[in-house]
């Protein structure tokens, strides 16, 4: 069983022609909502994969916790670990240019309250694979990562500092090159090593990504795909790099998988109604 402990956000997402200058509005052309949030697409994505999933967050006492909780179950996820908490639920808004690259402003409303508690310490420490992110606190990922005995991936994102006492409890840490630069002062993937995590996977977009252990480097290529929108890739990445080590291949062919799934993420609108299918991935796979 994966456990994803993470955000879940409703987003709002502008369509424009460029970005806009500081103290200036622009008109969209066109804008729509859909569920969002670093951990709640890493879920779907993972689930979508046929993983068997579990969710750990919480969602505000709002009409809108409950359309994200409804989400997650829609997909066959278990959310019996979400807590609703006063206030409101997290929000999302993001801006979506003419070449596919997005901007994004986060609202992490109840996302700020995620905990460890003997309600949901099952769920994490009954885990094969724990999956989560940084935007819940970064007390509670620390605490989730030593509780669990199962693999433990975090990605990174956004960036943020990690304590040492964190980084030891890490099997695997999915950073992009912005997140690593934070990290370790450079964007160079054979930094990581500095780290001391097993393995430190670096996503590099549209040029694929690389993977550092302690006795191998592995660079895998991206494929070429039409972007549309790059919202929701890495999700996509972790999801399906979650679900290969749950299915016990290797992390040099979780990360190729994950690098399929990202790609194929960008050739839609939208950060889960673009994330693919199993066979989808398959079939970019052969020799790769």
């Amino acid at each position: 069983m994966i456990t994803v402990v993470g955000s879940i956000n409703l987003d709002t997402v502008a369509i424009v022609d460029r970005f806009p200058r500081a103290g200036e509005t622009l008109m969209a052309r066109s804008t729509f909502q859909v569920h969002g949030g670093k951990g709640g697409n890493q879920a779907v994505a993972a689930a979508r994969l046929g993983a068997e999933v579990r969710f750990v967050g919480c969602v505000g006492s709002d009409a809108i916790g409950d359309q994200l909780v409804e989400g997650l179950r829609s997909e066959g996820i278990d959310a019996r670990d979400v807590a609703i908490v006063p206030g409101s639920s997290g929000v999302a808004m993001i801006t979506i240019d003419a070449g596919g690259e997005n901007a994004i402003v986060v609202g992490p409303g109840a996302n700020g309250e995620v905990v460890v508690t003997p309600d949901n310490e099952s769920a994490i420490r009954d885990a094969s694979t724990l999956l989560a992110q940084l935007e819940v606190p970064l007390s509670t990922v620390e605490a989730a990562m030593g509780l669990t005995g199962g693999t433990t991936i975090l990605n990174a994102a956004p960036a943020s500092r990690l304590p040492d006492s964190l980084l030891a409890n890490l099997d695997v840490l999915i950073v992009n090159e912005t997140e690593l630069h934070h990290l370790t002062g450079s964007t160079d993937p054979a930094t990581a090593r500095s780290l001391g995590v097993p393995t430190v996977v670096t996503t590099l977009g549209e040029r694929g990504a690389q993977v550092v252990t302690a006795a191998d480097i592995g660079y895998v290529r991206a494929p070429a795909v039409t972007v549309q929108d790059t919202t929701g890739a890495g999700d996509a990445f972790c999801g399906a790099f979650a679900v290969a080590i749950e299915e016990g291949r290797d992390v040099f062919e979780a990360a190729a998988r994950g690098v399929v799934a990202g790609s194929l993420a960008t050739t839609r609108m939208g950060a889960r109604s673009a994330l693919p299918s199993s066979s989808a991935i398959d079939r970019l796979m052969p020799g790769r």
